[in-house]
């Protein structure tokens, strides 16, 4: 699938919502600019098409600089433009990735330079910016991007690329993705190539995360069979499907929300997963967190009962 398809589908989710920005550009009166919000949400799309708006194409090279790291910056900002009206834009991506240090030296850089030159930095974590960078900006978050705006955007990229698309393929991206427009398309892409057809199950297996039909099983196993078996049969499960005991958790934490338990025993089983969670993300061992989880809802299952 082409680049120009992706462009062509992030780009014009960004602009959409931003009308402070667009109104900023059309008077020609742009501020510091700091972009925040989850990835692939059309931050870094939205501001180039913010600066096409504001440079003809034969001095886009000259006036705009997009770079992740701070060597380059200096030096452009520092350049006057001789022949140019107006001021050269420095779009900053991952800028939540910079030492406290280097923040500190990009901030002198900004009031050095900021007659002729603007920032606009990108990030996915407003926190990890320091507060003297975020006084000096105007800020725009990004949040996850609605169903109704993806859509139509991946229905124009599968009509261009004619790709072949099931409905309930198309709802298991939008799913998978969760808001994120270019993880979406990395899954029709993947899932095109490796199957030629998208559907609910061809998208869940190449991505290697469970089915709700698998997720159904494991919870039948762990609340009506014995130990053994159930950890037997959802071991077997895991190894033929190539599941990850992270993303199993994640989708069984959906269904505690949404069944009906007694208080004390939802605030019982969500207490153990969370543990679960936290160890799996230090590296502990799966098969020990797996006979965990399932001693968790077998627990679970006896308080039910002694309730009742």
């Amino acid at each position: 699938m082409e680049t120009s398809a992706h462009a062509a589908a992030t780009a014009a989710l960004g602009v959409q919502d931003q009308e402070p920005a667009l109104k900023f550009i059309s008077e020609d009166r742009l501020p510091h600019l700091l972009l925040y919000g989850p990835p692939g949400t059309g931050k870094t799309s939205t501001i180039l098409a913010c600066a096409k708006q504001l440079y003809k194409d034969k001095e886009f090279g000259s006036m705009v600089l997009e770079t992740s790291f701070r060597g380059p910056i200096l030096s452009f900002a520092s350049t006057r433009t001789i022949f140019k009206k107006g001021f050269k834009l420095v779009i900053l991506d991952e800028a939540d990735a910079m030492t406290q240090d280097a923040q500190n030296a990009l901030r002198r850089v900004i009031e050095k330079f900021t007659e002729n030159t603007r920032f606009c930095l990108i990030c996915n974590y407003l926190s990890k910016i320091i507060p003297a960078l975020q006084s000096r900006c105007t800020r725009f978050r990004f949040g996850p991007l609605t169903p109704e705006l993806m859509v139509p955007r991946l229905e124009h990229v599968i009509e261009e690329e004619k790709v072949d698309v099931s409905e309930d393929g198309m709802k298991a991206l939008i799913t998978l993705s969760s808001g994120d427009m270019r993880r979406a398309l990395n899954i029709l892409q993947s899932t095109n190539m490796a199957f030629g057809k998208v559907t609910e199950e061809t998208v869940y297996t190449c991505t290697g995360h469970p089915l709700k039909s698998d997720i159904a099983n494991i919870l039948d196993w762990m609340l009506n069979q014995d130990f053994t078996t159930a950890y037997r049969n959802i071991m077997e499960l895991k190894t033929l499907k190539g599941l990850a005991l992270h993303d199993i958790l994640t989708e069984i934490h959906l269904f505690v929300h949404r069944v009906d338990f007694p208080s004390s025993v939802r605030i019982h089983l969500l207490t153990k997963m969370a543990d679960i969670e936290y160890r799996l993300s230090v590296g502990t061992n799966e098969k020990i967190q797996l006979s965990s989880l399932i001693a968790a809802f077998q627990v679970t299952r006896d308080l039910i009962v002694s309730e009742a």
